[in-house]
């Protein structure tokens, strides 16, 4: 059991019959009334933030996520198939659950899966990932004001905002946490 007053951002616990992982907490103290700590969490199921507000000093059940390395393998459109690195078993996940991961998942991607107990709850990206551009806006000759910047499609379909030097077939490095250009790879 964890007490309220101990949750940091990235602990896990269940309450009420879910699995949260904590992104923000607050402690709050009023001069005659108990102490509250609000937290602003993740449904790990529904992928939803809410805010709950604790009495200080209740306790939640600590949840044990699991994160195993697993490589993606294929789609067949309707669910995706990854490998375990370790003990080369495979599973399944929907495509519907994974619609931001797949703009930056390409075949051999090297991925983190968080389940609970047995239950797939997502993937965990890398951070930033390399993806070549297989078609981008020509570059306007003159159009040279600092930080110009064209459209740019990726080999897994996104669309991306790139600096005008950028050609098609060049690999760059892309964020997946907000889908931004980062760097040339």
């Amino acid at each position: 059991m964890i007490n309220v007053n101990d949750l940091r951002p990235g602990m896990t616990f269940e309450y009420e019959n879910n699995t949260y992982v904590v992104v923000d907490a607050n402690h709050s103290k009023s001069g005659r009334g108990q102490a509250h700590v609000k937290a602003k969490v993740k449904n790990l199921r529904t992928k939803s933030n809410t805010i709950i507000t604790f009495t200080g000093g209740e306790k939640v059940k600590k949840a044990m996520v699991e994160k195993s390395k697993m490589q993606y393998l294929y789609s067949d459109g309707t669910d995706a198939f990854f490998m375990n690195n370790e003990t080369y078993e495979q599973i399944t996940i929907p495509v519907k659950e994974l619609t931001w991961e797949f703009n930056f998942l390409t075949e051999g991607l090297n991925v983190q899966v968080t389940s609970f107990k047995e239950e797939v709850l997502g993937l965990v990206l890398p951070d930033k990932i390399t993806l070549e551009i297989i078609e981008a806006e020509a570059a306007v000759k003159g159009d040279t004001t600092s930080g110009a910047q064209k459209k740019a499609i990726l080999e897994t379909n996104f669309e991306v905002v790139v600096p005008l030097f950028i050609e098609v077939g060049e690999k760059v490095i892309v964020s997946t946490i907000d889908g931004k250009y980062s760097g040339r790879a």
